[in-house]
């Protein structure tokens, strides 16, 4: 049966001498070392230190990433636009229409500026009611 310690009659500074002197060979391993009260306090302290600094660390990449945000905000507006106007191969536009009414065919009709049917829908009873434009141009005079 092996036993739990070795050699610690020997102050520490020979103990690796004499446990050298009196192994049948070494060897290079990895395993664990139950830590002292002091360096259990060591360890708590570096851990407290590496906090601290990294919690400033962690503040000062906020504000780093909140003023990147801020500055590549218009450019992702640009962006979603543009990928969206691509996409549907048009662009979403606001301005002056001009409303027709057809009688005949009881529908209204929006043109842009360039003189494009931009909407059209069925017309209300009360745009039905004739007025003087739709009178001008049922008789086909322009003045």
């Amino acid at each position: 049966m092996l036993d739990k310690e070795l050699g610690k009659e020997y102050p520490i500074e020979r103990r690796a001498e004499y446990l050298n002197d009196n192994c049948d060979a070494t060897q290079e391993l990895t395993y664990t070392r139950q830590l002292t009260s002091e360096e259990l306090a060591e360890c708590r302290e570096k851990l407290t230190d590496a906090s601290i600094k990294l919690a400033d660390i962690a503040e000062e990449k906020k504000l780093a990433m909140d003023a990147f945000k801020e500055e590549a905000k218009p450019y992702e507006e640009i962006r979603a636009k543009q990928i969206k106007n691509l996409k549907h191969k048009s662009e979403v536009v606001t301005g002056l229409c001009y409303k027709f009414i057809d009688e005949e065919t009881r529908m209204v009709g929006f043109y842009n500026k360039e003189g494009d049917l931009v909407d059209s829908r069925p017309a209300f009873a009360d745009e039905l009611q004739c007025n003087i434009f739709q009178a001008a141009r049922k008789t086909g005079t322009n003045n």
